[in-house]
């Protein structure tokens, strides 16, 4: 797969659902090093919860993974919250029901088609129900909340080297090269993949710009530059764009995609 793109507006008006007014843009394209684009991404027609995933595991694996994961998943969220009415302490459970439910899945057709062994995904999501954004995820695909020009990461990625820099073994600039950089301990594939998302509760402010991503964004850019792009344009897919071509240009060695957010 080469460039995807998608823009568009909320459509709570349609609909009568009391959502907060989001304008997004996205970019997904393959990049310079990969033959195929395993990144995968979704976006609710509703805006109800927008989706990044990132699939590894070679040739076509990887991709059915992130596909499975961006098919599943939003299907439960659907089946298990009132987005509108619902109980916002059942949102998170409902959420790590529907990654469990996706994870189950990719695990057993890994376990039942040869070509998709030991395949896997990461997945981050942000979720609108009563008002309120959950956001959460498992990978090292990532959430950033642009608020007051200030640059917040608001998932935690579960690499060897983000538990090395936890632990206080590495400094987060070492981190930044480190040989287990790109090794997870927590994916969509395997047993910790259904171990919970830390989805974690916010409160939407107008003129918060959010950023979900797949590691291919963070491969090839700083968060100084993301902090400047998201504050810099009017338009969440301009700002997309120059994100994804900014890290390409950057030497980002994966497939690069991303979900920008304006909340209005």
């Amino acid at each position: 797969m080469g460039l995807r793109t998608q823009s568009g507006l909320s459509s709570a008006n349609k609909t009568g659902l009391l959502m907060v007014g989001i304008r997004y843009g996205t970019v997904s394209i393959t990049g310079n090093f990969r033959e195929n684009n395993e990144d995968n991404y979704y976006i609710d027609s509703l805006n109800k919860y927008f989706l990044v995933a990132d699939g590894m595991g070679g040739q076509s694996a990887g991709e059915k993974a992130s596909q499975l994961a961006i098919e599943l998943i939003p299907k439960k969220l659907n089946q298990l919250i009132d987005f509108e009415n619902g109980n916002t302490e059942r949102v998170i459970p409902s959420i790590d029901e529907a990654v469990s439910h996706a994870n189950a899945e990719i695990m057993a057709l890994g376990e039942v088609d040869p070509s998709c062994r030991s395949m896997g995904t990461t997945i981050v999501f942000v979720v609108q129900a009563g008002e309120k954004f959950f956001i959460g995820g498992v990978g090292d695909s990532r959430v950033y909340l642009l608020r007051n020009n200030t640059l917040h990461q608001l998932t935690t990625d579960h690499s060897l080297t983000q538990a090395l820099v936890d632990a206080g073994t590495i400094t987060p600039e070492e981190a930044l090269t480190h040989r287990y950089k790109n090794v997870l301990y927590r994916y969509l594939g395997t047993k910790d993949g259904s171990a919970g998302t830390q989805t974690r509760q916010l409160d939407p402010l107008a003129r918060d710009r959010i950023l979900l991503c797949s590691d291919g964004v963070t491969d090839g850019i700083s968060d100084e530059k993301l902090q400047e792009f998201l504050g810099q344009f009017d338009d969440p897919q301009k700002t997309a764009e120059e994100i994804v071509k900014t890290a390409q240009e950057g030497g980002s060695k994966d497939n690069i995609t991303c979900i920008v957010l304006f909340i209005d």
